[in-house]
């Protein structure tokens, strides 16, 4: 009998789920609000619902008998889906409990230091009022942001505490529940990781690292701009944060599924795992993750597999082919996109893939937030050397145009 799976949201990253579902013969019903969304033309069905209602997400999934659901790239709805999922008896990666602690940015944080995991210092405000109040009390630099959003939407570095009101206004404007957590900014040692892992009945079976880069020239430097695997992260840190990620599963007692995870080592010398969200990275990851070994670990189909309580692919630890490099297209300035432009032979030697998500003539953002890049360029490079030269040199092989 076919299965049915209730996807929630209809953004592009939405397309991968869908195809691997129907690939692996199942039916695909998407949920949100926005019924033009880009992915609801490539479902078997839509129902128009907030993705952060619980109640609407479980009369939902009710209603077309869902073997499944998920809310694979879209934060928002990792906890409906997990309460749905926990009301109806489905699988999830894990219990509504666990998730919401880790979707909680304060939740998490309080459940990583009360069990011994390296932690930033932290302070949470719902006012602004609070926060100037205590704001020569707080040690700096720290970096503001909502306890309950992801993209880098209302991330806000602060150095010195005239900036912290500001920042924390910014930051309660982006969040749903009204908190905002300031935490100590943790300089990083070489580049931080924003990359996918997943579980099979509690256990890590993939953990991929990325070098996650930023683009300083731009409004939001804090928003991810490119990613490198493999990873240049040290591989002592590697290894501990494994371990200590398996930790974390055995304690919030996780099941099966994909998980984003962004971790850093620090300039103390520790390895920290700043988040652990069970949903598949923004930004393309597991497509990156499928490219860069060669398909051996696709993410995408075995989370699929998971949700409809399929047996999944064997998976294992990423053994990389070559050196993977994802630009996110962005700008520094809103204009009109013109074309992408490449360096003779760049194109032919180098790029996996394109995937523009504007046609010639549009208008775009400047970059502040994950959701203003307009495409995605996944290249293949043959040493680490050659890596870092385009690192470095990025607009000598290729530019998008605007203007």
């Amino acid at each position: 009998m076919q299965k049915t799976l209730l996807l929630l949201g209809g953004a592009r990253y939405a397309i991968p789920v869908i195809n691997a579902a129907h690939d692996l013969g199942a039916k695909v019903v998407t949920c949100d609000y926005l019924p033009n969304n880009y992915a609801h033309q490539f479902s078997d069905g839509y129902i128009n619902a907030s993705i952060i209602d619980n109640e609407a997400i479980l009369k939902a999934a009710e209603s077309i008998n869902a073997d499944g659901i998920m809310s694979f790239a879209a934060d928002p709805g990792v906890i409906s889906a997990a309460y749905a999922a926990e009301k109806l008896g489905l699988p999830f990666q894990g219990s509504y409990e666990s998730v919401s602690i880790l979707q909680d940015k304060e939740r998490y944080r309080s459940f990583l230091r009360d069990n011994g995991f390296n932690c930033p210092e932290l302070h949470i405000f719902s006012s602004v009022e609070d926060a100037i109040d205590h704001a020569k009390t707080i040690t700096y630099p720290i970096i503001a942001k909502p306890v309950d959003s992801a993209g880098s939407k209302g991330c806000t570095r602060v150095d010195c505490a005239d900036d912290l009101g500001d920042a924390v206004k910014v930051a309660l404007s982006f969040s749903r529940d009204g908190r905002c957590i300031v935490e100590q900014f943790l300089e990083k040692l070489g580049d931080s990781s924003d990359a996918d892992a997943f579980l099979v009945d509690g256990k890590f079976k993939c953990v991929s690292f990325t070098s996650q880069l930023f683009d300083s020239s731009v409004p939001n430097p804090y928003t991810p701009a490119a990613y490198v695997m493999p990873s240049s992260m040290p591989q002592w840190a590697q290894s501990e944060l494994v371990s200590e990620l398996q930790r974390l599963a055995d304690l919030l007692h996780l099941g099966s599924g994909v998980f984003n995870i962004e971790t850093r080592v620090a300039s103390d010398g520790k390895a920290y795992i700043m988040e652990s969200s069970p949903r598949g990275g923004g930004n393309r990851l597991c497509e990156m993750l499928r490219y860069a070994t060669g398909g051996k670990c696709d993410l995408v189909r075995a989370s699929v597999q998971a949700a409809l309580g399929l047996t999944v692919d064997e998976l294992s630890m990423p053994v990389y082919d070559g050196y993977w490099y994802q630009q996110m297209l962005h700008s520094d300035h809103s204009g009109i996109f013109y074309g992408m432009k490449y360096a003779a032979g760049f194109r032919d030697s180098h790029v996996a893939e394109e995937q523009l998500w504007i046609n010639s003539g549009d208008h775009v953002e400047s970059f502040t937030a994950a959701n203003h890049a307009f495409g995605s360029v996944m290249m293949r490079f043959d040493s680490e050397c050659e890596v870092n030269d385009f690192r470095n040199n990025t607009l000598k092989y290729f530019s998008a145009e605007v203007a």
